[in-house]
């Protein structure tokens, strides 16, 4: 059923005002997960995995005895709306999202579940589950349980495995010079979301966020796998930047970026001349400073492109876009080039001319 927090379920505070940062926005910035990382004595992976850490994919890829491989991957984040089926919603699409990116099918989910029992009420905490599970079952995902412990700050979100054609996995490690980028929804949901916990948005525009972030990356992956893509990953707290800096450091491979075409959602910009952006947006500024040539653009215009995601869209790269420009859900972004490894240049300024509605 459709959930809202019903008369006798209402708290004295929003969801968001648990929260330190919001949605994807409340990770580690990169440089932090990468130094951690760093330190860590990895032993030998088996022959079996296919996708391992070592490239930061979005999601481990394993051969099972069958032939076919399963895809794992976990996803969890504080309240990123103040209604609990929405945010239960955007965590389960945002989790499903990194099965999609690597060319699988999502079969089967567990709820990761963090919940201030004594100061929000169960019934709020059971919209959030609702909200996981109906966003699952839409995708034929089944959701057999999960984990729950009490916290001061509410999360959520999901385990999810899927299958996926050892002979069809989209990585992120195998662009090439030459292949263009596309890209599959437009950015600014973590400046919304920021906007919504500081009350200075309109509720207009977080409709508009609630509506991208709850649509499922499924269609743009099938057009994906339909047009052969090399390489992908999907766009979340690291930002649109951010994730293309990974994708082309595990490539070899640097790119040139139109500003100009990156799609926006409409009033981000405003929102990031005010310096309403998140912290995360700012930590993966800071980290895509050494490696990018930000062209003409401003601050805060470097900040919507560096904007940590919550269930954003697909980046992708090809060499015949003709599949992925006839499935009207991608726009050209700009291409891969020879160069230093994850450099970027950022040609022409972003401009917020650009319609959401084909990404409903």
């Amino acid at each position: 059923m459709r959930g809202r927090i019903l008369p006798g379920m209402q708290t004295e505070r929003r969801l968001t005002s648990f929260s330190h940062g919001a949605g994807c926005g409340c990770k580690l910035g990169p440089d932090d997960l990468l130094a951690v990382l760093a330190g860590l004595d990895l032993p030998p992976v088996p022959a079996e995995v296919l996708v391992a850490a070592d490239t930061g994919d979005d999601a481990a890829v394993y051969r099972l005895p069958s032939g076919e491989a399963v895809v794992a991957t976990l996803d969890f984040f504080t309240p990123i709306v103040d209604d609990p089926y929405d945010w239960g919603r955007i965590a389960a699409t945002n989790a499903l999202s990194d099965v999609y990116a690597m060319g699988g099918r999502p079969f089967l989910g567990l709820n990761i579940v963090s919940w201030p029992i004594d100061e929000l009420p169960r019934e709020a905490l059971g919209q959030v589950l609702q909200g996981g599970i109906d966003a699952a079952g839409a995708a034929g995902v089944a959701v057999l349980g999960g984990h729950s412990i009490t916290d001061p700050e509410p999360k959520y979100g999901m385990v999810v495995l899927g299958l996926v054609d050892p002979d069809r996995i989209v990585r992120n490690s195998t662009a090439t010079p030459g292949a263009e980028l596309w890209l599959s929804k437009p950015i600014g949901l973590g400046i919304i979301a920021t906007a919504l916990k500081r009350g200075v948005v309109t509720a207009e525009l977080v409709a508009t966020a609630v509506e991208l972030m709850t649509t499922s990356n499924a269609a743009a992956a099938a057009a994906m796998l339909d047009a052969g893509v090399e390489a992908g990953t999907d766009v979340t707290g690291f930002g649109l930047l951010g994730h293309l800096r990974r994708l082309l450091e595990a490539s070899g491979c640097a790119a040139i970026v139109d500003a100009a075409a990156v799609p926006l959602i409409p009033g981000v910009l405003d929102l990031a001349r005010g310096d309403v952006v998140p912290g995360g947006s700012k930590r993966n500024h800071a980290w895509l400073a050494p490696v990018t040539d930000w062209g003409e653009l401003t601050p805060p215009e470097q900040l919507v492109l560096a904007d940590a995601q919550t269930s954003g869209g697909l980046l992708v790269t090809t060499h015949d876009p003709s599949a992925l420009e006839a499935s009207g859900l991608f726009t050209r972004v700009g291409a891969v080039v020879e160069g230093a490894p994850g450099a970027i240049r950022v040609v022409g300024r972003p401009a917020e001319r650009h319609e959401v509605s084909t990404f409903s």
